[in-house]
């Protein structure tokens, strides 16, 4: 053979099983094994292919598939031995990518007379980088330990945690709520048509009925002295404009000068005390103000607290009560012994609030007292005053209960705070 050329057996793919040892093809009586083949050009130009010990001479591409479908019959399908070929068959044998119960590692494995040596092609190297990018091969982590890629479902799960912590205590308080808003609802409407009973006070009782009530006869004060200042303040506005009328018709009138000049300063002072005794209105104002709606107020708050406290205690006091009449098994004993927790709970917070109510409703005595014994001085000596006629008396007043009044434009800015 002038242009043969002997090549080695590296062509020849061979079998791992899986313990790792060579599996040895079957003889086919179709195929003959050889360990190399010729390769020679023939008269017609065609390159041929011949094994070495036989004298059958194919073509390239027919000795491509007899060598393929010999493997194939040899071997079988077996998913422990997945050959994966870039580039199809007839093509280069780079790329070719063996799996299996291989022991060892295939960079480590020494080169064996008659063995595939393997060339990665650029497609698979691709391929693996994509595969590694996706997470879907282990990827080193640390010190060269094979590690696994974080998938992103696994980070939102651990975000996911926390927020389902959050809704599950959400829960768990509309449930509880849930349950004392129907025990409470179902002890009022209980006591509303006399079914049920109900814990009473009635020293506490009495109390509260008495500041309600005087709570409704202050806000009558109230209402009825802001009333009088707006209508005494229109008063006082028709006083100036009337002594202003009469000053202007004295310069007007020379033979009613006079006398249009005693009735205009006659209403200039009116109007001057009436400013006076605005301000001691308005001071009595502004304190019963502060008496009806924060003191006592807050205190009739207190008492709200105390009465859902009241309804909450006697519906947990009535469900223990009728549990501990029905009959006891393990079931109803857990029952009544949760039940008896929340009694002492509520029963607890109870009393608590009426001792709040007690001591707020003797302080709010002390301070009502205290609080209107000056309002109604100082309102009784600014109205004697000024319809007495008695500015210093009215000037006195005012100065004894440190009442400062508001000259008239005082809370307008100035031009330096406008600028």
């Amino acid at each position: 053979m002038s242009e043969g050329m002997i090549s080695q057996a590296a062509t020849t793919e061979i079998p791992i099983s899986s313990n790792g040892e060579p599996r040895q093809p079957p003889e086919d009586d179709r195929f003959e094994q050889g360990a190399a083949h010729i390769t020679e050009r023939g008269d017609d130009g065609e390159t041929q292919k011949s094994w070495l010990g036989t004298d059958k001479t194919v073509s390239v591409l027919e000795y491509d598939c007899q060598y393929d479908l010999r493997q194939m019959m040899a071997s079988g399908p077996n998913l422990n031995e997945t050959s994966v070929v870039s580039g199809g068959y007839g093509g280069s044998l780079e790329g070719v990518l063996q799996t299996g119960g291989v022991k060892g590692t295939a960079l480590n494995t020494p080169a064996v007379k008659g063995a595939t040596v393997v060339i990665p092609s650029q497609s698979a190297a691709s391929r693996l980088a994509n595969q590694m990018a996706e997470g879907s091969l282990p990827q080193p982590s640390g010190k060269g330990a094979p590690g696994l890629r974080t998938s992103p479902s696994s980070s939102s799960m651990s975000m996911e945690e926390p927020a389902k912590g959050v809704a599950l205590e959400k829960l768990d308080i509309v449930r509880k709520w849930s349950v004392n808003t129907y025990k409470c609802t179902k002890q009022v409407l209980s006591e509303r048509f006399g079914r049920g009973s109900r814990t009473v006070d009635l020293q506490l009782e009495a109390q509260i009925e008495v500041l309600r009530d005087t709570k409704r006869k202050y806000e009558s004060v109230l209402r009825l002295a802001r009333e009088l200042t707006r209508h005494f303040y229109q008063v006082v506005q028709t006083q100036r404009s009337l002594g202003d009328a009469f000053a202007d018709l004295g310069q007007k009138s020379p033979e009613l000068q006079e006398e249009f000049g005693y009735n205009a300063e006659t209403q200039r002072l009116l109007c001057k005390n009436g400013e006076t005794l605005l301000g001691a209105v308005n001071f009595f104002v502004s304190s019963v103000n502060t008496l009806v709606n924060k003191t006592m107020e807050d205190t009739l708050l207190t008492i709200k607290m105390y009465e859902n406290a009241r309804v909450e205690y006697d519906a947990y006091r009535t469900d223990l009560e009728e549990l501990s009449l029905g009959p006891r098994d393990s079931a109803v004993v857990v029952k009544i012994d949760a039940a008896q927790q929340h009694f002492s709970a509520h029963k607890e917070k109870y009393e608590r609030l009426r001792g709040d109510v007690a001591i707020k409703l003797k302080f709010l005595e002390e301070n009502k007292v205290k609080v209107m014994h000056k309002q109604l001085l100082l309102f009784h000596n600014a109205i004697s005053a000024y319809f007495a006629g008695n500015q210093q008396q009215l000037e006195q007043t005012l100065k004894q209960f440190n009442i400062q009044l508001k000259t008239p434009g005082s809370d307008k800015p100035s031009w330096l705070e406008e600028q």
